[in-house]
């Protein structure tokens, strides 16, 4: 049965404070309508009409990742995503590029530890046939021996470009697999190097299987479009697709860390790199907002406290910077450093823990909470300004968050967060036996031997 939505998004006021500067941008009260359906084999679809332009966003998200692999066939989720544009019974190999850009749209996917997602942008008279184009390599994918042998190939050249040959992409790979020693986030969406070239073809069908049907997918199509043409569409191209079996359940759950991890690269490079990653918990979490306002006081632009101490105070650092994914189950918390030339990074991890620690005992002032909250607001509002963004936006937050009507409390959920909590969630988390450190160490004597 449909149930339609009318939500009123969000209505505030940011004064966004920049360096010492204080300006105000009112943000104005928008309504739109979603609408929802659920087909009879399972997929869940999201619209939200928007005709201020004739375009529309349509994304699919498949609730597969590299969280829902094992042992031996790590990689598969991020080898469909090459693989599902490889062609099935009505668009071939390397037609449904030529196809898009023919008719003025674009095509792209991304895959993560949690999901895989496809993004198409088109003109509205093109709807039916991305209509047509995803519903075939739902339902059809080829899975000949040659096109799996040549995308093998593609995969394992991306790995040695993207992680190989990458100091950024070793390390943090080499931090994934310390920080984790149950859960399968340990191990890289990529996939390790003998497992790429060890994928059996049951392999792959069973993946497909599992992974690519409708029963294991939402949908949700944002722009120029009506909600009946659209549930038309789905009707004709994607409910009779038969529901398969979907994945099984991810019931590792990662031990609590019980102390201090450290590994080192040796790697030819120009200068060293530092990661620290602290556990941090899923989106679902109650400390999911605080979290973020905790990031954004410590590591979110040029104005953050270890930007300001690292990089323009000290000068020990080209560059500070964290991240923290959206996530089904409990994941990391990840800050990036680069130290300046001649220093160590011993000294900007030292520098990053006593601020840290400064974070842990004294009371973030009324002016960081409110700049931080204003930080957060901007980006939520700005994300939702375009048909992609929100898209984006009320995909992540049905599946992440398990009700994209959740994405309306937002500015809610920021504005309630207190320095209190700041300090609370600081504490909770950024303990020595919660951290996992690695570092890169230039050893250019490697060169000759690569």
């Amino acid at each position: 049965m449909r149930t339609p939505q009318q939500l009123r998004f969000w209505t505030f006021y940011c004064s966004v404070l920049l360096v010492s500067i204080s300006i105000s941008l009112p943000i104005e009260a928008q309504e739109f309508e979603i609408q929802t359906h659920t087909l009879k084999n399972g997929m869940k679809v999201l619209i939200q009409p928007d005709h201020s332009i004739p375009n529309v966003a349509l994304y699919i998200t498949y609730r597969i990742g590299s969280r829902n692999e094992r042992p031996g066939t790590t990689g598969l989720s991020h080898f469909f995503e090459h693989m599902m544009f490889n062609g099935a019974k009505r668009y071939g190999p390397g037609v449904i590029d030529k196809v898009m850009s023919s008719n003025g749209g674009s095509i792209n996917a991304m895959t993560t530890q949690d999901i895989t997602i496809f993004m198409d942008w088109f003109p509205r008279t093109a709807l039916p046939l991305v209509f047509d184009i995803e519903s075939d390599r739902m339902q059809n994918l080829s899975l000949d021996s040659h096109s799996i042998q040549e995308e093998r190939e593609v995969v394992a050249s991306e790995r040695r470009t993207s992680v190989d040959a990458s100091n950024d992409g070793i390390l943090g790979e080499q931090l994934q697999a310390t920080a984790y020693i149950a859960h399968p986030y340990q191990w890289p969406v990529i996939g390790w190097p003998s497992d790429i070239q060890n994928w059996t073809l049951e392999d792959l069908r069973h993946h497909y299987e599992i992974g690519y049907s409708p029963s294991n997918a939402t949908m949700v199509v944002v722009g120029d479009v009506t909600v009946e043409e659209v549930l038309q569409l789905c009707e004709k191209y994607i409910e009779p697709i038969p529901a398969r079996t979907t994945p099984p359940l991810v019931t590792t759950v990662e031990p609590e860390q019980l102390g201090e991890r450290r590994l080192v690269v040796h790697k030819p490079a120009e200068l060293p790199l530092l990661e620290l990653a602290y556990h941090v918990p899923q989106a679902t979490s109650p400390d999911y907002y605080a979290l973020h306002i905790l990031r954004t006081i410590l590591f979110d632009g040029l104005s953050s406290r270890t930007y300001r101490r690292l990089v323009d105070k000290d000068q020990i650092a080209v560059s500070v910077g964290a991240f923290y994914p959206w996530a089904l189950d409990p994941t990391l918390l990840t800050i990036n450093v680069q130290p300046r030339e001649g220093i160590s990074p011993e000294q900007c991890e030292k520098a990053v823990q006593e601020e840290i620690a400064r974070l842990k005992t004294e009371r973030v002032t009324d002016r960081e909470m409110q700049k931080a909250i204003n930080m957060r607001l901007v980006d939520a509002y700005q994300q939702v300004r375009t048909i992609s963004g929100r898209a984006d936006a009320i995909g992540a937050y049905e599946v992440f968050f398990g009700d994209y009507k959740k994405l309306f409390s937002v500015p809610d959920n920021y504005k309630a967060v207190t320095a209190q909590d700041v300090l609370r969630v600081a504490n909770k988390y950024f303990s020595a036996n919660n951290l996992t450190v690695a570092t890169l160490m230039p050893d250019n004597t490697q060169e000759g031997k690569q």
